[in-house]
């Protein structure tokens, strides 16, 4: 009891210091813990939970997002399960949709509200991994007493936020582990695992709301694996992550107004006529290739006769 009241008198006091608040985010969330949520951090709580009936209806709702996260976090907790690591899905709200733990420690990470239901914000719960994720927008490593309850300090947790096709704000992936031997350089390792894991559903729910289109990488931002374009036959923008939105300046208004996929990724203008030429010449390179090089299957192909498709070969230098 001794250790919980120590806690509450830290947060107490780095609260009131105006430069702590300015100088760490931990602390930051503690202040909003406590003057906006009206929280105090000798609490001894766990975090609020749905009823069963709600906890369907927000599972129905982010259908998708557990099928498309499902693989991801069978691979994660392959990896990090067997070391005392639960992890767990949650979606905008905090609200936990999906777990994966080693049957044997299920009685004391649900003691800990670490279990489906269990609504992991910072309001329910004080500053952690998971909601203060959410609240920053950002990923977010919080190691034992950076927590803001002392019922908390014993637990240590790394958290990424995912983020829809829009590139808005829809879910959180955290790893959460009660070892006393984990220190910043396992959680830091761990905190890498999340976000490439959270990258990779992102990538899937992107690619789920696009089904059928093309994706273009987009080479000049700092993560092309991440920075995607989804496009369309006419090549019209449809979608874009928000890698590629913030490398390339892309908002809802541009892409919904028809946007070219060159013009977003500023290749070389060509005027209308040399456009259409490419574009002619593109079709019927298309064409030969599908025939293996048979001019007279590809000018089928095409619905022209094969003296045709040889005048426009040969005014395209395809001979």
């Amino acid at each position: 009891m001794r250790e919980f009241a120590a806690h509450a008198e830290h947060v107490y006091t780095c609260t009131q210091r105006d430069t702590a608040v300015a100088n760490s985010s931990i602390v930051a969330s503690w202040r909003r813990c406590i003057a906006m949520h009206r929280l105090a951090p000798e609490q001894m709580r766990a975090p609020l939970r749905v009823s069963d009936l709600e906890l369907k209806t927000v599972r129905e709702a982010c259908g998708t997002l557990i099928a498309d996260a499902a693989a991801e976090l069978d691979r994660l907790f392959a990896t990090v399960g067997k070391s005392g690591c639960c992890l767990i899905l949650t979606d905008h709200n905090g609200v936990a949709l999906e777990r994966r733990g080693l049957s044997g420690e299920d009685k004391h990470f649900h003691a800990l509200g670490l279990w489906t239901g269990s609504v992991w914000t910072e309001a329910s719960i004080g500053t952690n991994g998971i909601g203060t994720a959410i609240a920053d927008e950002r990923s977010v490593t919080i190691l034992r007493d950076q927590h803001f309850f002392s019922s908390n300090i014993s637990l240590s947790c790394t958290t990424a936020p995912i983020r829809d096709h829009r590139g808005q704000l829809a879910a959180a992936l955290d790893i959460s582990t009660c070892r006393e031997d984990t220190n910043e350089v396992t959680l830091a390792i761990l905190g890498q695992m999340v976000r490439d894991a959270a990258l990779r559903i992102e990538i899937n729910l992107f690619r789920s709301a696009f089904a059928g289109a093309r994706f273009v990488m987009v080479p000049a931002a700092s993560n092309p694996a991440a920075a995607l374009l989804a496009v369309d036959r006419h090549d019209l923008v449809l979608g874009a992550t928000r890698a590629a939105r913030l490398a390339l300046q892309l908002d809802d208004r541009r892409i919904s107004a028809g946007l070219p996929a060159t013009d977003a990724l500023h290749e070389e203008n060509i005027g209308a006529h040399e456009d259409l030429v490419d574009a002619e010449r593109a079709a019927l390179v298309r064409a030969l290739s599908r025939s293996s090089g048979n001019v007279s299957k590809a000018a089928i192909a095409l619905g022209m006769s094969r003296a045709t498709l040889h005048r426009k070969m040969k005014r395209l230098n395809l001979h």
